[in-house]
């Protein structure tokens, strides 16, 4: 059986893309901040296991791994949990620079190395799910958009490092898309949101899909996700 590991899956695309797997009895396992949430998620989606894991702390995520049960191979790792806190480069704080490179960055970058054993007994694939951020930087998103440009970084260098082992790494790029997070942005800028006016989640699953379904024989590396209206 197909097994993928998730971060994410709790809302927006993480959770259309588990429902998708879900529908095609693929095995999930899903990472959880905490043992309430992974309570959540094991009762939203039913013969998924769950993982403990604090991507706010990515440090101690060696240790949270360490004293759980893993899949022994791994068919996919989907890192799609982020943060975002806008804010000018005059304005924000270490505070908040540190805890969007912590769970935009650090924690995928961590949880990668972890998994690779898995990932490479599997031939595995690793989607970064990134943002448009990721490829350019506009006011107000320094922060956000430095951590995202790491993570294009991240992506590049591991799928040059681990071609031979025969792991596929995909970065996918989707534009403003109708979540929760993108409620939060509209807050934080100080703008109405109209959901209809960006890219449904289930959208940008699909791509991920696709990426994921590609035959053996070839890669997708960039992928980016615009709204069409």
């Amino acid at each position: 059986m197909t097994a993928h590991l998730i971060t994410g899956a709790g809302s927006g695309i993480g959770a259309k893309v588990t429902e998708r797997l879900a529908e095609r009895g693929d095995e999930l396992w899903l990472l959880a901040r905490d043992a309430g949430r992974a309570k959540e998620l094991e009762r939203r989606f039913a013969g998924a296991r769950t993982v403990v894991g604090d991507l706010a702390n990515p440090e101690k995520l060696s240790w949270a791994l360490s004293h759980q049960e893993l899949p022994d191979r791994l068919d996919s790792l989907l890192h799609i949990a982020g943060v975002v806190e806008l804010g000018g480069i005059g304005e924000l704080t270490p505070k908040a620079w540190n805890a969007q490179l912590a769970a935009n960055l650090v924690a995928p970058a961590e949880l990668t190395r972890l998994l690779l054993p898995q990932l490479r007994a599997a031939r595995g694939h690793v989607v970064f799910v990134n943002s448009g951020a990721g490829l350019r930087a506009n006011a107000q998103w320094g922060a956000y958009a430095a951590s995202k440009h790491g993570l294009k970084a991240l992506a590049d260098s591991l799928r040059a490092e681990e071609h031979d082992s025969g792991v596929r790494v995909t970065s996918v790029y989707p534009g403003r898309t109708a979540t929760s997070m993108q409620a939060d942005v509209h807050r934080q800028e100080g703008k109405a949101y109209d959901e209809s006016r960006w890219i449904d989640p289930g959208s940008v699953a699909t791509t991920v899909l696709t990426a994921l379904d590609l035959p053996r024989d070839a890669e997708i590396t960039d992928l980016s996700v615009r709204p069409g209206r």
